[in-house]
């Protein structure tokens, strides 16, 4: 795939930029594009909800009523799960949802993300990003010159860059990130995936 290559006011450089087709041009496997955003989400879960167990409640143990003769179920005592401010019956407890994920299923995904958005004409090339102080307004005014104010952005650097960082971290539905940073859940949360021309190498580099 051909794309060209855009400036900051967004107009042509007069260059062109060739996507790899094994990256940006392969049939998207949807599965693994499934496992690994499943994979992101479950590793971002805190997995800190606790319910007291019968065991843990603080009631009294004291029976509540006499075994037998009462004519109905033996009462147990106020911990018991069946009376109001009793025990929980399975409730959570702290745990670990992540899960492993092969490492050649992840970049299966990412590449088929890549190629998801390249196939919608998602995906656009900057020849450079870069600002002189970190300004939200600079980082407005280049989203609306490539046309892409209102959605939902990701820029992709090759290397880290605060300026840039700091300029997009006001603005809503913008996220900036670095290539080791990429991930499919990022790629298929966006609607627009803008790409720094130096990134374009890193990335097939890492991908390939």
């Amino acid at each position: 795939m051909e794309l060209s290559i855009l400036n900051m006011a967004g107009k042509e450089t007069g260059k062109k930029i060739v996507l790899n087709d094994a990256i940006f041009g392969i049939e998207p496997n949807d599965h693994a594009i499934y496992l690994d955003v499943k994979q992101y989400l479950a590793n971002n879960r805190q997995g800190t909800a606790k319910a007291k167990q019968r065991s843990e409640n603080a009631h009294s143990t004291r029976k509540l009523g006499r075994q037998k003769g009462g004519g109905g179920a033996r009462p147990g005592d106020l911990k018991s799960p069946v009376r109001v401010g009793g025990g929980t019956i399975f409730g959570p407890v702290p745990r670990d949802y992540g899960f492993k994920l092969n490492k050649k299923v992840k970049q299966l995904a990412r590449r088929s993300a890549l190629s998801t958005r390249a196939a919608a004409g998602q995906i656009i090339v900057l020849d450079a990003l870069q600002f002189e102080a970190p300004k939200t307004k600079a980082m407005i005014e280049v989203m609306n010159n490539i046309q892409v104010a209102g959605k939902k952005v990701l820029f992709v650097l090759a290397e880290n860059n605060y300026n840039v960082i700091k300029s997009a971290s006001n603005i809503e539905r913008t996220n900036v990130v670095t290539v080791n940073e990429l991930n499919t859940y990022a790629i298929m949360n966006s609607s627009a995936v803008v790409l720094v021309e130096n990134a374009v190498a890193a990335i097939e580099a890492t991908l390939a």
